[in-house]
């Protein structure tokens, strides 16, 4: 009975310290529940991050890690990527989109992001980066950072990649934390503001196609006239429906073609846009940036391309 007792104790001991092992070590490998959300909110159906929640900031899963982060990918080309919720936004040679960060400082450019931070949010090198169209150069600088590597600065503005962006054109980083935002290329928060008066869009199902300054979608009407001068036939109720596109300076647009590119006079003696010499408007029924609700109304009403030509209408 006493030799019974004696190794239903140890037994016992054993077991409690093999749990108490076994739970130390859980600590040190699966955070607790509340660490492990995403201090970040996930995506909208817009596709862009409502930076709502709580935590350290920076957007990182509450695991922290001492493994060293993976060397982050050359910036290559900068180019500008027309969003229909953020207007023009900074992407680099793969299109992944760029960001800033508010504990950051532009005068003196100044990083505060590392360690799990940086993890997060790759700092974008500075070494091959190279400013494509509508870029001025003069944006494009460098800071050195407390590990002694160059970072890309857009404005005086440190940049990031954010980790969960998978695909070029994501824009998940976007208002994580209430402290990161996409770059506008002159480095400023990008914004609708930012879109100049008309511009280019990727459409995902018609392509390339030109909005307005605050990123509405423009239409051609079949109806209307480029040659030998411009005229529109939209007129009367038809012009609450389909308002006319005030005229933009040629300074005042981006991607879209030049030539023919011209405000004219209405019949009604208002002033109106023209590119390729043919009158665009917008649409009433597109209730949001992004929206091409208007494509194909009627059989006369289409989205412009680049070059001022009906996207998807008959051939002319």
């Amino acid at each position: 009975m006493k030799t019974s007792w004696r190794t239903a104790a140890l037994v016992a001991t054993a077991a409690s310290v093999l749990a108490l092992t076994t739970a130390c070590g859980q600590d040190n490998v699966t955070p607790p529940a509340s660490a492990a959300q995403n201090v970040g909110a996930s995506a909208s159906a817009a596709g862009i991050g409502t930076g709502l929640g709580s935590g350290n900031g920076y957007g990182a899963d509450g695991a922290q890690s001492s493994a060293s982060p993976t060397p982050a990918a050359p910036a290559g080309k900068l180019t500008v990527a027309t969003n229909p919720q953020l207007g023009n936004v900074l992407t680099d040679g793969s299109g992944l989109t760029l960001y800033r960060f508010d504990k950051d400082t532009a005068e003196p450019p100044k990083a505060n992001c590392e360690g799990d931070c940086a993890t997060t949010w790759p700092p974008v090198p500075a070494d091959d980066a190279n400013a494509g169209a509508g870029i001025d150069k003069a944006m494009l600088g460098e800071v050195t950072r407390p590990d002694g590597t160059k970072q890309l600065t857009i404005g005086g503005w440190p940049a990031y990649r954010y980790a969960k962006d998978l695909n070029s054109g994501d824009v998940n980083g976007q208002g994580v934390g209430g402290k990161w935002f996409a770059l506008a290329p002159n480095g400023k928060k990008a914004s609708l503001s930012s879109l100049p008066g008309l511009s280019v869009r990727k459409d995902p199902k018609l392509g390339d196609i030109v909005v307005d300054k605050n990123g509405r979608t423009v239409y051609r009407f079949l109806k209307d006239k480029a040659w030998p001068k411009s005229v529109s036939n939209c007129t009367g109720a038809c012009l609450e429906k389909w308002p006319a596109v005030a005229p933009v300076s040629a300074d005042d647009t981006q991607g879209v073609k030049k030539k023919g590119l011209m405000p004219f006079t209405r019949p009604d003696g208002v002033k109106q846009m023209s590119v390729n010499c043919w009158p665009i408007y917008t649409f009433s029924g597109d209730k949001a940036p992004g929206d091409t609700n208007g494509q194909g109304v009627g059989g006369t009403w289409y989205a412009v391309s680049p070059e001022g030509k009906p996207i998807g209408a008959p051939a002319e």
